[in-house]
């Protein structure tokens, strides 16, 4: 396992790392558009599908994405809400992760599976293949194990463009519940 300090360091330069969540284990690079293009890469995820941008705080992903906030009562938590073209998610996250998210701003994150494999809910159950292509890992034991649920609000209505670890009528009713 890596410390706070050592994940830091390797997302600034440029590298891959793995970090919990409060759903699965993530696959993150700091912001740039080569940072998307390796996530996606070592994933096999098909070009040209959007990568979430992971804020620690709810307050820093509002100055990013400010059409978050009719929606922002939901984080933190298990929801990547699509505002302003962009995935933004603000999960609970455990402290070391909260840590290096916080010293760099925010991270781009995938969960650290294959493409269309299993939701990795400890780091064990990450692909060798990912592991070893990053250069820091944080452990925090076993997670819940289900994917966040995908919310779009660019609409006129929100939708939920995926189910996950909150059943989309759930979503629906918390974000029509301020």
């Amino acid at each position: 396992m890596s410390t706070v300090e050592e994940t830091v360091a390797a997302l600034q330069a440029g590298e891959l790392v793995v970090l919990p969540t409060d759903t699965v284990y993530g696959l993150c690079a700091a912001e740039s558009e080569e940072g998307a293009r390796r996530l996606a890469e070592l994933k096999g995820r098909p070009a040209g599908r959007p990568i979430a941008i992971l804020f620690a705080d709810v307050e820093t992903a509002l100055v990013r994405a400010p059409g978050l906030e009719r929606a922002a009562h939901l984080l933190p938590g298990p929801f990547t809400l699509v505002v302003d073209g962009l995935g933004v998610r603000v999960p609970q996250l455990p402290a070391a992760a909260a840590e290096v998210v916080r010293a760099v701003g925010c991270v781009l994150a995938t969960s650290a599976n294959r493409h269309g494999g299993p939701d990795p809910r400890r780091l064990e159950d990450v692909p060798p293949e990912i592991r070893a292509a990053c250069a820091a890992e944080v452990d925090a034991g076993e997670l819940p194990g289900i994917a966040s649920t995908v919310i779009g609000l660019d609409g006129p209505e929100p939708r939920v463009l995926r189910e996950g670890a909150v059943p989309a009528a759930e979503a629906l009713a918390r974000l029509g519940s301020r």
